[in-house]
């Protein structure tokens, strides 16, 4: 039977990828990746190794999931250690769920393996603490990657407390609906918003603003993203370790 390994391969610094999620790919015979996934990783695994590339991004979903579900299966059928690639964590919106019933509803036993979500690590690296004492006492991840305007208005938004944090993974293209849905329920104009492109990688770069403001500079950032709404963002000027601020 195969040794499946649905892995987290963490946020993007190749270097955040734990030991465990290196010893698999290293001895993997089969690696189905997606876009999020640092490509040096590949470079850690032995020779001989399939390489399966089966990214999306938005517009452009070359592999359905269903069928990236279908080719873990079949590889499972064919290779003795097969890993299952994904940037950041397979759990944290990673589709990762989906895949394991796919294979448990087969008969294929499999491994989870974390990794480093960006949801905490990509505004560490931004010197952005998603929690403080005395500034927030909770954070939330939400997915910021709805199809429609419909989709975003499922959202609970009036459920998200004054000093929480929150973090919008993949909601660029969504960031004119998020921040008029939290004006809506009552956000301050002037609470602060950061957005950090290509988190802990050489390329990342931080655009810092408002509620009033983030919309007109989100124009300048790139895919991928994520967006934090919240009093911790005022701590970066203090806390910034990685990059330089781009407050443009």
């Amino acid at each position: 039977m195969a040794n499946v390994y649905l892995t987290g391969a963490g946020p993007g610094d190749i270097e955040l990828m734990t030991v465990k999620a290196l010893r698999v790919v290293q001895n993997a015979d089969v690696i189905i990746y997606d876009r999020l996934a640092n490509s040096d990783i590949l470079k850690e695994a032995k020779d001989g190794v399939e390489l399966i590339f089966v990214g999306k991004e938005k517009g452009n979903h070359r592999v359905p999931q269903d069928e990236i579900n279908e080719i873990i299966y079949q590889c499972s059928l064919k290779y003795e250690n097969v890993v299952r690639l994904k940037g950041g964590d397979p759990f944290v919106f990673g589709r990762g769920g989906e895949e394991a019933l796919y294979l448990r509803q087969r008969g294929v036993e499999f491994e989870i393996i974390p990794g480093v979500t960006s949801a905490i690590s990509v505004p560490a690296y931004a010197g952005i603490p998603i929690t403080h004492r005395g500034i927030t006492p909770s954070f939330r991840v939400v997915t910021g990657h709805r199809k429609s305007s419909d989709n975003i208005a499922q959202i609970n938004w009036k459920s998200f407390i004054e000093d929480e944090t929150i973090v919008f993974l993949m909601g660029l293209h969504n960031i004119e609906l998020i921040v008029t849905n939290l004006l809506k329920v009552g956000k301050d104009k002037n609470y602060p918003c950061a957005i950090i492109s290509n988190g802990t990688t050489k390329n990342q770069k931080v655009i810092t603003g408002t509620l009033e403001n983030i919309v007109e500079k989100s124009k300048e950032a790139v895919s991928p993203a994520i967006i934090i709404v919240g009093e911790v963002v005022n701590l970066r000027d203090e806390l910034k370790w990685f990059d330089k601020e781009e407050n443009i």
